[in-house]
C-alpha cells in the first residue's frame, strides 16, 4: 500500500534521516518509537511532504515518485490519501469544533457545505464530542482538542491516517480519552502510522513496532516480539529506560 525507500534529511549539518525504509500495509497499525531527536517526526513529515525529504522514493497504491523531486500534482494526491494529526491541535481558535472539522473538507477537498457538515458531525460524534458542535477552542480540554483534530482527519477518509505524539501535550489525566479513540479507530482496521511514547498503548494496538535511534531504523517486528524479545541492546536499553518493570536483558 504504502512503501518509502532511503529517505534522507538534513537540516544544515544535521543529518536527521540517514536512509529510512517503511512499509505500511492495508490495516496495520505501525507504532514508531524512538528518543527525542531520533527522527521520528521529520520521517512523519516527509511521507506528507510536511518536509521536504532530500532523497528516497515513495510507492503509494499507484503512486511513484522521489520524494525530493515530486510534482505539486503528486504531493496533492498523497495529502489525500493521508490525514495528519499533530502534537498541539494546530485548531482554527476563531471557528468552532464543527467549523474546524469543515474547513478542510470544504477548502482543500471542494466538498459541498451541506455534505462537509454531515460528515464533520458524524466524525465529531465518532469521538465522543456529540455534544461540542458549537464549542471554540479556548471552551475545550486539551483532550476534547486532540479529538476535534482526530475528527478532522478521520473526516476526510484517508487511505492512512499519521498521528505525531498525538498525547504529548497533554496533561496526564487526559491522554486516556484521545488513546481510547484511537483503540476503537484500530478496531475498526484503519490504517495507522503512530509516534507516541505511550508505551502500554503501543503494545496493545500495534501490528508493527518500529524503533529508531539516530535518524535510522534499528529494529522493526511485531509488538510481542519487539517488548519481550528484541534483537538490539539499543532497543533493550531504551525499552529499560522508558518500563519502570522491563528487565529483559540480551
Amino acid at each position: 500500500m504504502l512503501k518509502v525507500e532511503n529517505i534522507k534529511k538534513s537540516f544544515g549539518d544535521n543529518q536527521v534521516l540517514q536512509g529510512v525504509d517503511i512499509e505500511v500495509n492495508k490495516g496495520d497499525i505501525v507504532v514508531i518509537l524512538g528518543p527525542s531527536g531520533s527522527g521520528k517526526t521529520t520521517l512523519l513529515r516527509c511521507l506528507n511532504f510536511l518536509e521536504k525529504a532530500d532523497q528516497g522514493t515513495m510507492t503509494f497504491d499507484d503512486i511513484n515518485t522521489r520524494l525530493h523531486g515530486a510534482s505539486k500534482q503528486v504531493i496533492a494526491k498523497v495529502r489525500k490519501k493521508t490525514a495528519f494529526v499533530f502534537q498541539n491541535y494546530n485548531l482554527f481558535q476563531n471557528k468552532t469544533a464543527l467549523q474546524n472539522v469543515m474547513e478542510g473538507l470544504v477548502i482543500a477537498r471542494k466538498v459541498p457545505k451541506a455534505e462537509a457538515k454531515e460528515r464533520a458531525k458524524k466524525a465529531l460524534d465518532k469521538v465522543g464530542l456529540a455534544d461540542r458542535y458549537d464549542y471554540y477552542p479556548s471552551q475545550l480540554s486539551g483532550g476534547q482538542q486532540q479529538r476535534v483534530g482526530i475528527a478532522r482527519a478521520i473526516a476526510v477518509n484517508p487511505d492512512v491516517l499519521i498521528f505525531d505524539e498525538p498525547t504529548s501535550a497533554l496533561d496526564p489525566e487526559l491522554i486516556g480519552e484521545v488513546l481510547a479513540v484511537m483503540k476503537k479507530l484500530a478496531n475498526e482496521g484503519a490504517t495507522m502510522i503512530i509516534v507516541t511514547h505511550e508505551m502500554t498503548f503501543a503494545q496493545e494496538v500495534a501490528s508493527k513496532v518500529v524503533f529508531m535511534d539516530g535518524g535510522v531504523i534499528v529494529e522493526q517486528g511485531s509488538a510481542k516480539q519487539i517488548f519481550t524479545a528484541p534483537k538490539e541492546e539499543r532497543t533493550a536499553q531504551f525499552l529499560r529506560r522508558v518500563l519502570k518493570d522491563y528487565d529483559y536483558v540480551i
